[in-house]
């Protein structure tokens, strides 16, 4: 069962001042990944966080698209401190659901693995739009936000 958010992640820890953050958000169900994205820009704001945003189509070529940002910001020493992956999956009558979910996570575990900086999950995986409204300033709090949060905490 998800929590009902988590209002005191900004209290605890230590979190990087003057970092350097990649987002990558898909198009598809943009006003809820724009609003992912707000939140993560809020609490960038109030931290000092320099961010880029890249758009990608959907959520299957978020972990390529970091990658092949990692590896072109190598050749020009401008590496990222952390990328944060958002989108939001809505299931529907098909397995489709399924595969982009499970390819989407298995990416970005890959990467986490992979890469020396971390990339932090804000893909929302939800059954219907009310669960992703609940999850973007709703019932459980605010995912953009928390991604944020969890990315400045990571990079140290």
């Amino acid at each position: 069962m998800a929590s009902q958010g988590n209002d005191t992640l900004l209290n605890k820890g230590i979190l990087k001042k003057d970092a350097f953050i990649v987002i990558v958000k898909t198009e598809w169900n943009a006003s809820i990944a724009d609003e992912l994205e707000a939140g993560c820009l809020k609490i960038f704001a109030g931290n000092n966080v320099q961010s880029q945003t890249i758009v990608v189509p959907g959520a299957v070529e978020i972990p390529f698209t970091i990658k092949r940002h990692w590896t072109k910001a190598k050749e020009t020493l401008s590496l990222p401190s952390a990328y944060i992956a958002l989108g939001c999956v809505i299931k529907g009558d098909t397995p489709h659901f399924d595969y982009v979910c499970r390819s989407v996570t298995d990416g970005v575990l890959q990467l986490n693995l992979m890469l020396p900086v971390p990339t932090i999950f804000g893909v929302l995986t939800v059954n219907n739009d009310q669960q992703a409204f609940e999850r973007i300033g709703g019932v459980h709090g605010h995912k953009g936000e928390e991604a944020a949060i969890t990315a400045l905490k990571m990079i140290d």
